[in-house]
């Protein structure tokens, strides 16, 4: 007897029984048959390791301009140029409006502008997304620094701007740096679209006042107040509503003038698409003139003709550290998320949706380390939380742009603006700005049309949908984005946890062209071009819509294929088995009629038929026993111990239902090898008894008594074979990739697993194999093409696909017949 390890004494130290482990490779090394090795936990921490690869493309990947900008040309320069000058014109007018939705001075608006683009591009994925002042962020910032100075009034709104941002910088960054950009996918199209739209209608009723110069509304409210409150206020209207509604009458109307001529004159598109991208600039310097003329010699703002800007500092004011004292970080502290989660939001939905439409992909941990890179330093100029801008990117995406340096350009012609135009904007109409803000959030606003997608698509999202919009309107904001994701979030439990599996039964298919079956209601089978078919599962509910008049058979007595709807997990595993319980005791019957030969013997929930009345009734008796169970895998990626260990109850209940015949177990379409793992460990996919007759080619199944020298010619289970990646070599001796002493190859990483991408030189992707290749090859038994096994030998239940599997279970109940005949 061997010496005992130290494996084995920590394992009896805990109470765990040493031997308690399948080892079963020992019954297949010696012919040196391809076999699996379960992964280990070594191998998993060994996977989460770095290597020297790794950490290359890791910092590769943290600086991706490297990959683009010594590819660098005239081309591209003039491309970037042109479209950064023009987001440039439009970014300007946009930066001041939205610093006074963040309640700040027009400067802190350019400021966060510089940043945004002077940072943005070295560590961009993206070539369209612009950084910088966006309504909905500012929006929310305003709210904060209304909030706290509301509680605090001693603390400074751009200091409480400032702050927030580096904070909210740094755990963007962090997120980013760690690669944990994954977690934006919680975030469902349906939450974006509700918060977007919410958002818009919050800020364009929130601008109303401003526009028509109303007196005594408070923009702060609730949506719904600052609309009932704008309607009684329409009587102090004064003439700044006429200055406000020009310019966002003129705005739209450049608009619909240049997309009309634009359709007009398609060989001019660009032109008048350019045109009307610069509208915003247009209408600034008109209503900076018209408002010039109306004021001139004014120098205090205050005794102007309507409300102006009134004086902007020219140059950087405002550099440093923000003064974050442990009073403000206490103040602004419990809005960290809100802001975290909003500059994701826009973020990352904008680069993803520009990404698709231009033909590339963006990195999301990436595209973090950006956002939080210049949300970390842009404090250090003046900025405040910046993300990017939908309207902007369209502008830039739209102009040309070729690579993310445009960026560069932008910032320029916001520098310009700071030093060289601040003077001018001193007459800038607020009602102008105003009518700005209103018309480019309106742009936000989720189209009906596309709200009726989503009710095709899936109408539980219409619901989610109008719950964001509506709480944003009727609370804040923030209470609209928290709805909308937890309500999509408590959708996608449900939904897992109500996942509807299948029954599954068989069908023979054939194929034909479209044309023969059209107008042919009585398609003879004789009349098909290839007799050839192939077997198929079909749900039994039909809930798929296959045809009604299509004949679907149950695969073989006793015999259940089971699909799992949206994996197996312990949020749903009950329910799954519970109905796998269900459907099987109503389908079959005991093994043995009368176990319970008296009444008082039934269990209460089987009590059987009433008294009087014959035990073995007809009914019961023509049922089959149950013989198998195939649990299609194909939609589950990963087993917990909840679940597997609901299948261990389940087998040992119908181990005693179908007493004293055993209850074969059959997986396919088992993907993951740590699914495996659970699995065997739980004692399914394995032989239960390892012993190898004399003259058997295979090993006992569990609860089977399998003829191997009989009539029957049992060689063991069946196992899918394939043609090796040697196939053109004859046969002359054993594979030394496959059938090396028992050894199997190094397994392929699993991403999430900790293990990298591992190239295996048997797998060609770009190989076309013709479909009638095994008509031309010839057969193992030829001499003249390789076969190997799909699986290991010593996992006999694990198959590649269900029809394998049905014809293993066939195979091994005929066994089973011919043994006991």
């Amino acid at each position: 007897m061997a010496a005992p390890t130290a494996d084995d004494r920590v394992k009896r130290f805990f109470g765990i029984d040493p031997t308690d482990k399948l080892d079963d490779s020992l019954y297949f090394e010696h012919d040196g048959s391809y076999i699996e090795h379960e992964p280990s936990t070594a191998q998993f921490l060994k996977g989460m390791l770095p290597t020297t690869r790794g950490v290359k493309h890791y910092f590769t990947e943290l600086f991706p301009f490297v990959k683009w900008i010594f590819h660098y040309n005239l081309t591209w320069l003039m491309g970037d140029i042109i479209a950064g000058v023009t987001v440039g014109f439009v970014v300007v007018p946009q930066g001041m409006a939205y610093a006074n939705l963040a309640k700040l001075p027009v400067e802190y608006g350019l400021y966060t502008s510089f940043v945004g683009f002077l940072l943005y591009w070295a560590f961009a994925t993206s070539k369209d997304i612009t950084i910088g002042t966006v309504a909905v962020m500012s929006t929310i910032v305003g709210n904060i620094i209304t909030k706290v100075t509301a509680e605090n009034e001693l603390l400074d709104p751009a200091q409480i701007a400032r702050s927030l941002a580096l904070i909210s910088g740094a755990i963007l960054l962090f997120i980013g740096l760690i690669r944990a950009g994954f977690i934006v996918e919680f975030i469902p199209l349906v939450a974006i679209a509700s918060f977007m739209t919410g958002s818009a209608i919050s800020i364009a009723s929130g601008q109303v006042p401003t526009l028509l110069g109303l007196k005594d509304v408070n923009n702060r409210d609730s949506t719904y107040l600052v609309i009932i409150n704008s309607l009684k206020a329409l009587p102090t209207a004064g003439l700044d509503a006429a200055m406000g509604m020009s310019s966002l009458v003129g705005l739209y109307g450049i608009r619909m003038f240049c997309s009309y001529m634009g359709k007009r004159y398609p060989a001019r598109q660009k032109t008048w698409f350019f045109i009307g991208t610069l509208r915003m600039a247009f209408i600034i310097i008109l209503f900076i003139l018209v408002s010039w003329l109306a004021n001139r010699g004014v120098t205090d703002p205050k005794k102007a003709k309507f409300k102006i800007l009134g004086p902007v500092p020219s140059g950087f004011q405002h550099t440093g550290a923000p003064d974050m004292t442990p009073e403000l970080l206490a103040a602004i502290a419990p809005e960290i998320p809100t802001t975290v989660l909003v500059l994701i939001i826009e973020h990352i939905a904008i680069s993803k949706s520009f990404g698709r439409v231009n033909n590339y992909i963006i990195d999301p941990s990436q595209e973090l380390v950006a956002l939080g890179f210049t949300n970390l330093f842009g404090p250090f100029l003046g900025g405040y939380p910046s993300t990017g801008s939908f309207s902007r990117t369209a502008i830039k995406s739209k102009a040309g742009v070729r690579t993310p340096l445009a960026g560069i350009f932008t910032a320029v012609i916001v520098l310009l603006a700071l030093y060289a135009l601040t003077s001018v904007f001193f007459f800038i109409p607020n009602a102008a700005l105003a009518g700005m803000i209103i018309h480019a959030v309106g742009d936000l606003i989720t189209p009906p049309r596309e709200v009726y997608k989503f009710w095709q698509a899936a109408p539980i999202d219409v619901v989610i949908f109008f719950a964001g919009v509506f709480v944003s309107i009727f609370t804040t904001i923030e209470n609209g984005i928290y709805v909308t994701i937890g309500a999509a979030g408590g959708v996608l439990l449900f939904r897992m946890a109500k996942s509807p599996g299948k029954f599954m039964g068989q069908v023979d298919i054939h194929t034909t062209p479209r044309d023969t079956i059209r107008g042919n209601a009585h398609l003879e089978k004789g009349a098909l071009e290839s007799q050839h078919s192939h077997t198929a599962f079909l749900a039994y509910d039909r809930f798929d819509l296959s045809n009604p008049d299509l004949k679907i058979r149950n695969p073989y007595p006793g015999v259940f294929i089971y699909r799992f709807g949206e994996g197996l997990n312990y949020v749903n595993a009950a329910r799954h088995l519970d109905n796998l319980t269900i459907y099987v005791y109503k389908h079959t019957r005991r093994t043995e009629l009368n176990k319970f030969q008296k009444l008082g013997d039934r269990p209460w929930n089987d009590p059987g038929p009433r008294r009087g009345q014959s035990l073995d009734n007809e009914e019961i008796a023509s049922r089959p026993t149950l013989r198998a169970i195939i649990l299609d895998f194909s939609a589950v990626n990963f087993v917990d111990t909840t679940s597997a260990q609901a299948l261990v109850d389940l087998r040992n209940q119908f181990d005693r239902y179908a007493a004293p015949d055993r209850v074969e177990w059959h997986f396919a379409n088992v993907q993951n090898r740590w699914t495996k793992r659970a699995l065997v460990a739980s004692g399914f996919g394995v032989d239960s008894v390892h012993s190898i007759p004399e003259g058997a080619g295979g090993i006992e199944a569990p609860g089977a008594s399998f003829n191997t020298t009989g009539k029957g010619g049992y060689a063991g289970p069946l196992v899918a074979v394939g043609e090796a990646a040697d196939s053109g070599s004859v046969i002359s001796g054993k594979s030394a990739s496959v059938q090396s002493g028992g050894s199997s190859p190094a397994p392929v990483g699993e991403k999430g697993l900790g293990d990298g991408a591992h190239h295996n030189p048997a797998v060609d992707i770009e190989a076309a194999v013709p479909a009638s290749r095994s008509t031309t090859h010839g057969t193992a038994g030829s001499g003249n093409v390789r076969l190997v096994p799909v699986h290991g030998i010593n996992r006999p239940f694990f198959h590649i696909d269900a029809p394998t599997a049905l014809k293993s279970v066939i195979r091994n109940l005929e066994g089973r017949s011919d043994d006991s005949s």
